[in-house]
């Protein structure tokens, strides 16, 4: 493996409590660097509260309750992403998952209608994603995944989109934009706060294919939405990190929740990713007050920890 990073010791301090909303770990539908089990005793080791497992094509809230009976500690926290393998924009899988205990619902990621427009122009023999790559073995398998709208020709929000908004207002739950593109994610912001969902989460503003820049994250904050900033992003070159800075600026550490979005056998370890985040920041000028609201008081916000 490349060499990466290694995290400072007053970086580890600063992050110890935090929670890490956003891993990929082993089994999953490509090669993991870590297993959820070895991540949740490596959250352990180093005094981290845990990490939300996310899945891009199954929901993850049964397997989450199993890494915590195995370690003897609720380390893992369960999400749903609301691609087409689950059904899409599917209430009744939201219901189940929130029974089972997921806390995340994320809005179509590889399924959303941008991404989907991408895999279809993808050339294979370049530099893709994994699940771009995974996207096309399933339609050479005869089992095509469909793009997932979330809004009509007339950019209002679809009924089955309400629906789904309900059942996470209803049991409190996290909703996060996936990536769904700038337009979409204002409406699906809009609807959200209409019914009710107290924690609405951007994610990864920076990311390339759904961009949000520092003036609209600032239009988004001010309706009540949280913006989680990926170390993936920046840290691959997909954005600077001048670009994470000045957003961050922009909106406050108040409305900033990191997450570490790794997990891939190229990038760091997983545990990794909240201390090499703040050790980013400390650099760019950020207090250390700031970097433990980032964190940790707002991810452990996210995980429905300290009463939060």
């Amino acid at each position: 493996m490349p060499e990466h990073p290694v995290p400072s010791a007053r970086a580890r301090e600063l992050v110890r409590g935090g929670f890490d909303p956003y891993v990929h770990a082993a089994p999953d539908f490509a090669p993991r660097r870590i297993t959820d089990l070895e991540l949740a005793a490596r959250h352990l080791e180093l005094g981290l509260a845990g990490f939300g497992l996310m899945s891009h094509y199954t929901a993850t809230a049964e397997r989450a309750a199993v890494v915590n009976a195995a370690v003897g500690a609720p380390m893992a926290v369960g999400s749903i992403v609301l691609n087409h393998a689950v059904g899409g924009l599917n209430a009744t899988a939201v219901e189940v998952a929130a029974r089972q205990g997921a806390r995340f619902v994320w809005l179509p990621t590889v399924s959303s209608t941008g991404e989907f427009d991408k895999v279809e122009r993808a050339q294979l023999h370049g530099n893709v994603p994994v699940w771009v790559r995974f996207e096309r073995e399933l339609r050479e398998a005869g089992a095509p995944p469909r793009a997932v709208p979330v809004l009509d020709a007339e950019r209002a929000p679809l009924p089955a989109l309400r629906a789904v908004l309900d059942v996470v207002a209803r049991h409190g739950l996290v909703l996060a934009t996936g990536h769904l593109s700038r337009d979409e994610i204002f409406a699906v912001v809009d609807a959200a706060v209409d019914a009710g969902v107290e924690t609405v989460v951007v994610t990864n503003p920076e990311f390339p294919s759904h961009r949000v820049g520092p003036a609209d994250q600032q239009r988004l904050a001010e309706r009540g939405a949280f913006f989680q900033r990926a170390l993936t992003t920046p840290y691959t070159g997909k954005c600077t990190w001048e670009h994470v800075f000045e957003a961050t600026r922009a909106v406050g550490a108040a409305r900033t929740v990191w997450g570490s979005d790794l997990g891939q056998v190229f990038n760091p370890p997983a545990e990794d990713g909240l201390a090499i985040l703040a050790d980013r920041f400390l650099a760019a000028g950020f207090s250390e007050e700031e970097i433990r609201v980032m964190a940790v008081e707002n991810t452990r916000r996210l995980a429905g920890l300290d009463g939060a």
